[in-house]
């Protein structure tokens, strides 16, 4: 389908309305079916909170792909993925499932979207650098790329707005870039406004304070789409390179990549051991609220999204020299947590002591 700037507000306005709608329904059906999330020692809620609500993400979805979508192979894959996810986290969101159960449904609905929907990664251009993957090894590498992606998603979300915040500033970057590319007719930019409006509409409720969390449910099906928009994009050239979308899940990537660090220099499992050492419990643990961790948050995510429409716009080099300098910093910031080492008050003293104790030996 075509989008104009009328279709724009029609298609994010519709699925904005009808998650804003849907939402308190959805909410009251989680504490009906106990879908809660209790607090314990890793958990930030201090009273029992309605999960599950990415289920109406997911109605909002489906009301903007029978409203503005056209029905096709790739457009089927994508529901019939999408479905397997949502039954998956509703049932986890109610009874949790072990890890490996869940990367089985992931896995087969990326089996899904490569095997029957047809979307596959074939070659990759990342700073001017091409590399060709054959078969089976397109296959192979875009569903480890959806996996992957859903995991990030599912794993960083771990604060009121999060999850939900971070995906719509993706969806918005991602239509502003298609349009920039001229690119109004692609399935990519259509997934990308419906998505947005039914994130919004959401996030109006996940927002701190929030009355009801996106849950394995929405965490798992944000991450699929994204997934799917990044490939699709990719494949009909709305991306010169697929390093657009990757710069737009910066935060979430670098964070899951210094989880799977932090875990494995402690001899645990990299995908099974939850912990309170994300990067946003680092911003707690440094006193600022709830609110304030996650606006930085979002504006971390919305410095890299400018960079990729930087790239997308043709101004590569400028783009990369930006990104770079964006990198540094960010990393020095996370470097000076607890992300990867703990730096409790009891170590430092410890090495104030032993350094003193050094001194007067010499």
């Amino acid at each position: 389908m075509y989008v104009n700037g009328h279709d724009i507000f029609i298609i994010v306005f519709i699925t904005f309305l009808s998650s804003l709608i849907l939402t308190p329904i959805v909410e009251k059906v989680a504490r009906h079916v106990k879908a809660l999330d209790y607090p314990n020692k890793r958990r930030l809620n201090k009273i029992p909170m309605p999960t599950m609500g990415g289920l109406a993400i997911f109605l909002s979805f489906m009301l903007g792909y029978m409203l503005y979508a056209r029905s096709s192979v790739q457009m089927l894959s994508i529901l019939i993925g999408s479905f397997l996810l949502i039954l998956m986290g509703m049932i986890d969101d109610i009874n949790p499932i072990k890890a490996k159960y869940q990367l089985v449904v992931q896995l087969a609905s990326a089996a899904i979207i490569t095997f029957y929907g047809g979307i596959t990664l074939d070659y990759v251009s990342i700073l001017g650098v091409n590399i060709t993957f054959l078969a089976p090894w397109n296959y192979l590498v875009t569903m480890i790329i959806i996996v992957s992606i859903i995991n990030a998603i599912n794993l960083s979300d771990g604060l009121d707005g999060l999850s939900s915040g971070i995906s719509s500033i993706y969806f918005l970057t991602i239509a502003i870039i298609a349009f920039i590319m001229n690119a109004k007719e692609g399935l990519d930019t259509t997934l990308s406004l419906i998505m947005l409006g039914s994130t919004w509409g959401f996030l109006v409720y996940n927002f701190p304070p929030a009355r009801i969390y996106v849950g394995d449910t929405g965490s798992n099906f944000l991450g699929f789409i994204i997934a799917v928009i990044a490939l699709l994009g990719y494949k009909t050239a709305t991306f010169t390179s697929l390093i657009i979308p990757l710069l737009i899940l910066a935060t979430p990537l670098i964070d899951v990549f210094f989880s799977i660090i932090r875990r494995i220099l402690k001899g645990q499992n990299p995908f099974n051991t939850p912990d309170k050492e994300h990067f946003h419990h680092q911003l707690l643990k440094m006193k600022f609220s709830t609110r304030s961790s996650l606006l930085i948050i979002y504006a971390i995510d919305i410095l890299f999204a400018a960079v990729s429409i930087f790239y997308a716009l043709g101004d590569t080099y400028y783009a990369i020299f930006i990104y770079i300098g964006l990198m540094i910093v960010f990393l020095f910031i996370v470097l000076k947590t607890d992300i990867l080492f703990k730096r409790s008050k009891e170590s430092k003293d410890e090495n104030k002591k032993t350094h003193r104790s050094k001194s007067r030996n010499h």
